[in-house]
């Protein structure tokens, strides 16, 4: 359902259209068009019916002007290095945005989680990890999980790269399981920044959060901490969808019976309190809120048209290309961009990282209400600079961010 636009490209064209916006120095522009270093890697993996199989994995660091490489690992079948650079690129921005002490850097690997079994992908984590450890480390490059990654990937990660360097390293990825030093509200953290993104987004513009209409793209990591928060602050979730299929109710989904629901039969489909909905029908819903929190790419030229929602939080990476930018602002849609709505997962990575260093733990409501803080205050002055430059909320997320980065980069110069 969705154009053909290189990840990359889309990513440089953000660049460049705020880089006019403000006058940006264009030796800071020039830096900041390509990452610092990108690893490729191929390995082989022993399956389980004694074949042999190789995957090819990636590790990109994009700038790391602010401080170590933040950024995902991802495990997905269309994973490439295109992606996974823009994805690098959109952490540099989204760290600078909510003013946390990183650079953007992301991975991933080339595979169908899906399709292998825990022996398998154990197998494949440790053996990747090994094969990009010349990057990691706490003061370098700090992994943490994303699409088709969990706390069990970041638990294997962890125990390979401590085992390379004979000692326990625990901040060295972040979203880990509590037993190993993860933060506590770190699994919902990101759907927590969209839901507060959302309501603060609301509030701005004179509206409330409670009673609003939802629509939920993606019912994985974010979309079912989202749904869920956004249903326990009164909204009305009327549709919900995930690799399967979507599902409706127009008078609101029971969120809390639907994660039931998933817990028995692994997919939002057929859950008896709903009708079936096709999956792109989701994104044309006449919702207050519609959440795409899946793949790149989802609203495009081909179908921004169609949108009827008054506000769109991105909670996945990268869900609405340059021209359906433009298709949406043009027809008065509010476009959060996902540099500032699903900046909570990495807020809390960074709270993960520091208690890690220290070995001192916050608790979960501390952690919550740091969270809070932080996602506010960006919101705040996101929302201050599209006032102040009269444009919108993407425009103006990024003005925020590159303007950090190129403060930094100015401040330090070029070596030599």
């Amino acid at each position: 359902m969705s154009e053909h636009l290189d990840s990359f490209a889309m990513a440089q064209q953000q660049l460049a259209a705020v880089a006019e916006r403000i006058n940006l120095d264009p030796n800071v522009h020039e830096v900041l068009k390509s990452p610092k270093r990108e690893l490729t890697v191929h390995f082989p993996v022993s399956m389980r019916d004694g074949s042999i199989k190789m995957f090819t994995g990636y590790r990109v660091h994009h700038n790391l002007t602010r401080g170590p490489a933040k950024g995902g690992i991802r495990f997905h079948p269309e994973t490439d290095i295109s992606e996974v650079k823009a994805l690098a690129f959109w952490m540099t921005i989204k760290c600078a945005v909510v003013n946390l002490p990183f650079g953007g850097a992301k991975g991933g690997v080339a595979c169908d989680p899906r399709q292998l079994n825990l022996a398998e992908l154990e197998d494949l984590t440790r053996r990747y990890t090994t094969e990009i450890a010349i990057l990691l480390g706490p003061d370098k490059d700090i992994p943490a999980p994303d699409m088709g990654t969990n706390g069990q990937t970041m638990a294997w990660i962890m125990d390979t790269y401590s085992m390379l360097k004979g000692t326990t390293v625990p901040a060295v990825v972040t979203g880990k399981p509590i037993a190993i030093g993860g933060s506590e509200g770190r699994i919902e953290a990101t759907g927590r920044g969209v839901v507060t993104i959302a309501r603060e987004t609301l509030l701005s513009r004179g509206n409330q959060l409670p009673d609003s209409t939802v629509a939920v793209q993606g019912f994985g990591n974010v979309g079912a901490a989202a749904a869920k928060l956004f249903y326990r602050s009164g909204c009305k979730i009327q549709a919900v969808s995930d690799v399967q299929g979507a599902i409706f109710n127009q008078n609101g989904l029971d969120i809390l019976n639907l994660e039931d629901w998933v817990k028995k039969t692994g997919t939002v489909v057929g859950f008896p309190e709903s009708e079936p909905l096709a999956p792109e029908e989701l994104l044309y819903l006449p919702v207050d809120l519609l959440i795409p929190a899946a793949l790149q790419n989802q609203l495009t030229g081909e179908n921004a048209h169609k949108v009827k929602a008054r506000y769109i939080i991105e909670g996945a990476n990268g869900p609405t290309t340059p021209e359906a930018d433009k298709i949406l602002n043009d027809k008065g849609v509010v476009v959060v961009p996902d540099v500032l709505a699903n900046a909570g997962g990495v807020t809390v990575s960074y709270f993960e990282w520091v208690q890690g260093l220290q070995s001192f733990f916050w608790s979960e409501s501390e952690v919550n209400a740091k969270l809070e803080q932080i996602m506010v205050r960006a919101f705040g002055q996101v929302n201050a600079a599209a006032k102040k430059h009269n444009c919108d909320f993407r425009t103006a997320a990024y003005i925020v961010g590159v303007g950090r980065v190129a403060e930094a980069i100015t401040a330090l110069g070029i070596f030599p």
